[in-house]
Formats: C-alpha cells, structure tokens, sequence
C-alpha cells in the first residue's frame, strides 16, 4: 500500500463511523466521499439522502452537486425537495448528519455564511444551504473540516449551523431535537464534545500525529479527553476503493457534455 494522504486518512476515519442501514444526509465534498467509502466497503446497506429528494442514491462517481444528475440516476426514489426536509429530517428519520462548513467553533457551531462582518465580510461564502436544518433534526452530526485557526475559531462571525449553542446544555434548552455533533474529523485526528460542557476535545489521533500539532492548528485552547486513542491508517481495500472512486470521478467529469438536440 502506498502512502496514504492525510485527506485519504480523514476520509477514511469518518467512513469508519457509519454502521450498515445508517440513513445518512449527506453534504457534497469530502462527507460524499466519506459516506460512499462506507457504502462501498463495510456498509453496502446504508441509506444516502442527499438534498435534491434522491434517497437511497448509489452513484458511481462522486457527484459535483447535490443536483447531480447522477444521484437521481442510481437513486431508490426521488421525492420533492420540501418533502426531504418536513417527512423524513423533521420527522427524525435521519440517523447522521453529515456536514462540511468554513468554520466551525469550540462548541460545534459552523458558519459557512461570511467571513468578517455581515455587510462587508472580507468573505462572501456560499451560504448554509439545508445544513442549519441537519444540524438541527439530525439524531447525531458528523463533521468533516481541514484544520487550521482559520477554521477552527474561537468566535464564529455568523453561525450558520447550531452546535451545542454556548455549551453545558444550552442546545437541550433550546428544543433543538437533535443530538448535536458528535464527532469532528479533522486532518489530524478527531474531536468530540466534552460531556458536561460541551467544548470539543481531541479523543483521537492518526498515528503520527501529536497532540502539538493539533493544538497548533485550533484556535481555541485545546482541552484533551481522559484517553486519547490512535486511528488506525487507511487499509489497502479502504484506500483502492477511495482511490477508484476518486480515478472514477475524475474520468467521468473530463468527459464533454453532450446534450441530444431536436432534429439532430
């Protein structure tokens, strides 16, 4: 096996999480990579729903946005987009939430709204989409995010998506119904609430890793949990299969569009 990059690493531990017959909402970029990963290894039942209406979606090639043709294509069944959110999220149908976002804070909060101040933000970015809805009704939340203090803020300029709130319960005061984030895979490892009050924490590491090096990349004082485990590096069948997922992917969007006319 060759050597692993840490995005294949991260990718591969978040797979990791996802147990068979999971229903998954799933956000585009890496959580898409994630959550097919898992299908394609040791979920092959998992159930992705991704915000277009397609449920049960199997896709070949990873898809450019969630209104990729290819996710109706190879989907269970299509349903309208408001139905997505009031039968089946809001109804608490959906186990895991997987999402991305700009920023993220102490307390799994994300913003992927604006950088800066709301009216002159020094970045505009490409708003929340269904995520404060996930974030929200989901029974748990997974989140993936490349770490640097960039990323990982002490303070959000806009919170997009819920997280625990300001910690030690404020969520469950809130009725939010859902369980909040319970895991954020990052490029070194992986960070988890604090029981009591609700901080992120660092409960694990890749191997190599340190734990200097993940604090130097939070821009919080990064608190550790009473154990701190080691995850295991990518096997050789995780990474083939990410690495033809990924060859797949890559082949089929180089290919030219071609669009039947009328008449020829």
């Amino acid at each position: 096996m060759s050597a692993c990059t840490r995005d294949e690493w991260m990718t591969v531990a978040a797979a990791r999480l996802l147990k068979n017959r999971d229903v998954c909402f799933v956000g585009i970029g890496l959580p898409s990579a994630a959550c097919n990963l898992a299908r394609l290894t040791h979920a092959p039942q998992i159930v992705l729903i991704y915000e277009s209406g397609t449920i049960g979606t199997r896709p070949d090639v990873m898809p450019l946005s969630i209104g990729d043709g290819e996710l109706a294509q190879t989907a269970a069944c299509v349903v309208p987009l408001p139905e997505i959110f009031s039968y089946y999220l809001q109804a608490g149908r959906v186990d895991i939430g997987f999402l991305g976002a700009a920023q993220i804070d102490r307390h799994g909060n994300l913003n992927s709204t604006v950088i800066g101040p709301y009216e002159t933000p020094s970045t505009r970015l490409p708003g929340a989409g269904g995520a404060p809805e996930i974030a929200q009704h989901a029974r748990q939340v997974f989140v993936m995010l490349r770490a640097s203090k960039r990323s990982f803020v002490e303070r959000l300029a806009f919170r997009s998506s819920a997280g625990y709130l300001d910690g030690h319960g404020a969520r469950a005061r809130s009725g939010a119904a859902g369980g909040g984030p319970r895991a954020v895979i990052t490029d070194f490892g992986m960070l988890a609430p604090h029981p009591e009050s609700e901080e992120l924490q660092l409960v694990a590491l890749f191997e190599g890793a340190t734990v200097e090096e993940a604090r130097a990349a939070i821009g919080w004082p990064l608190q550790l949990a009473d154990r701190i485990d080691t995850i295991a590096p990518p096997s050789a069948h995780e990474l083939d299969t990410l690495r033809a997922l990924h060859a797949r992917t890559r082949e089929a969007h180089a290919r030219p569009v071609r669009i039947p006319l009328p008449n020829g």
